[in-house]
């Protein structure tokens, strides 16, 4: 069996089967896993998430801000906005079972000594931590407080960690670490509107922010982590045991494959 990690698919699904026809992936022997962001902005949303789903126990991902926002929506606390494509899931007969199956998954994965997240994981805290709190809140989306994690999820506040946080404050900033974030102070301090690559940031960002992996200080650093959502990374190298696979497919860009025994990349244009 060969895992393979994709990123931000975002709805771009004959990108993904190209890719996948390039492996020769074979979905009774080989597994593929998502960074998340499985939808939006591109054409195909309806279609990849039934894809996705019909990999059954070969397709495993993460969830991105972009699935949250389509749960949010679903849920009716928010509205689409005119950048959204996701009418399609919306109106789509099957609707209800693909968004119950998206609600199921989960914030981050383990697979082997590698861990996969949306955005990334806070210097602040240890991989253990990081896998404790993912579990927090997918607890939450599996139960009856679901409703109220969708109504309260949209903010930037609170942006800095406490162990004090309870309730939504608490899930809303465990979200957005994983799923959102871009750039922190060494204590996880979050700046959520900075989202250029770090060689481009913003001059106006205090000089105490940096991108999350650039930390000196960063717990995990000696971890294997595979994130996607920062597409202004281009996918270039950031350091050891840093794999960005989000290379902008929605954006023109290509669409990244990452072998996880050999840690090899293919890449797959859109056009």
């Amino acid at each position: 069996m060969t895992d393979y990690v994709v990123g931000d698919i975002q709805g771009c699904l004959d990108p993904l089967l190209k890719l996948l026809e390039k492996v020769d992936f074979d979905a009774t022997t080989d597994r593929l896993i998502a960074t998340g962001d499985l939808v939006n902005r591109g054409p195909q949303s309806l279609e990849t998430l039934r894809f996705c789903k019909g990999l059954g126990e070969s397709f495993l991902t993460v969830l991105g801000n972009h699935d949250l926002h389509l749960l949010a929506v679903a849920h009716g606390v928010r509205k689409p906005t005119n950048k959204d494509t996701l009418n399609d899931i919306l109106q789509a007969d099957d609707r209800d079972e693909l968004l119950s199956w998206l609600q199921r998954q989960p914030l981050l994965l383990s697979i082997d000594d590698y861990t996969i997240v949306h955005a990334g994981i806070p210097p602040n805290w240890t991989i253990a931590t990081a896998q404790t709190m993912a579990a927090e809140v997918e607890n939450v989306l599996k139960s009856d407080l679901a409703e109220s994690y969708f109504n309260a999820m949209y903010g930037n506040q609170p942006d800095s960690w406490n162990n004090a946080l309870a309730g939504t404050d608490r899930w809303r900033l465990i979200t957005n670490y994983l799923t959102r974030m871009r750039y922190c102070t060494a204590s996880g301090q979050l700046d959520l509107a900075a989202k250029t690559a770090p060689q481009h940031r913003p001059p106006e960002l205090p000089a105490e922010y940096a991108a999350w992996f650039s930390h000196r200080s960063r717990q995990t650093k000696d971890n294997k982590i595979i994130f996607g959502h920062w597409a202004a990374l281009e996918g270039k190298n950031i350091g050891a045991n840093l794999f960005p696979l989000d290379t902008g497919c929605v954006w023109g860009g290509a669409l990244r494959l990452m072998n996880l025994s050999s840690a090899d990349y293919i890449d797959q244009t859109a056009l």
